[in-house]
């Protein structure tokens, strides 16, 4: 009885490409069916004047992120729309690894509202290898949003940062010291984060944020006192949590 001989499988058909273009309208169209005028009207409500936008909530932003992957090249394009949701979107879409510090500036340099400072810096930008000198870059800048940004990413790092020690926190202090004299809401608000979130960082850093907070309280300028007042009530917590573990 002659052997039965296995077929060979038949080679896979190359997958076509899909058209970035085509990647960017079928993004748009996700992000326009989930839109709701309720959703829109809460970025009034939080404060956030955002040109071109539709009125997404994160959570579907993310659902939709998740939809499209990872992809650099996707995100530039998403980025070049200008439409708000979708530059959300790019926090979530872009490679860390691939993003640069030209693009960093380019992207910092649109901001103009805190939502999508603070979501570019705490979802991508605290991932990139350039998360560090874009702190001091920014936090020195006078640009509103810029500066925030700054100190957006350093709470950021606070936060995710597991790589670095206590150094580099120590060393923002005298950048966030100075800049809480800045008496611009979305500054002193983004230099408070920074502040509160060295808390994170454990007890010398804490403690360290904690004579910063101190000072800033006891200071005759109301920015300065304010961003010291609201830093040292989070920091006096986290240490009395510390010394109780």
């Amino acid at each position: 009885m002659p052997s039965k001989t296995k077929k060979k499988a038949a080679p896979a058909e190359p997958q076509p490409s899909v058209d970035l273009n085509q990647q960017v309208e079928q993004a748009l169209a996700w992000l326009e069916e989930a839109a709701t005028p309720r959703d829109r009207e809460n970025l009034v409500r939080f404060g956030i004047n955002a040109k071109q936008a539709l009125g997404v909530s994160m959570a579907n932003i993310q659902a939709i992120a998740k939809r499209l992957g990872r992809s650099h090249e996707l995100a530039a394009a998403l980025w070049a729309t200008g439409v708000y949701e979708a530059r959300m979107l790019t926090a979530f879409v872009d490679d860390p690894a691939l993003v640069t510090p030209p693009q960093m500036d380019r992207w910092c340099r649109d901001f103009d509202n805190w939502g999508i400072c603070d979501t570019l810096c705490f979802c991508l930008f605290d991932r990139t290898p350039h998360a560090w000198a874009k702190v001091a870059e920014w936090g020195a800048c006078e640009e509103e949003f810029i500066k925030r940004a700054g100190f957006a990413l350093l709470a950021s790092l606070a936060g995710h940062d597991k790589g670095s020690g206590d150094q580099p926190f120590l060393s923002s202090l005298p950048l966030i010291e100075k800049a809480a004299f800045d008496d611009r809401n979305f500054v002193k608000k983004g230099v408070s984060w920074a502040l509160r979130g060295l808390g994170r960082r454990g007890p010398a850093v804490c403690q360290a944020a904690m004579v910063v907070a101190r000072r800033l309280a006891d200071s005759t300028h109301p920015g300065a006192r304010w961003v010291g007042k609201d830093a040292l009530r989070d920091l006096t917590k986290r240490a009395s949590a510390t010394k109780r573990g």
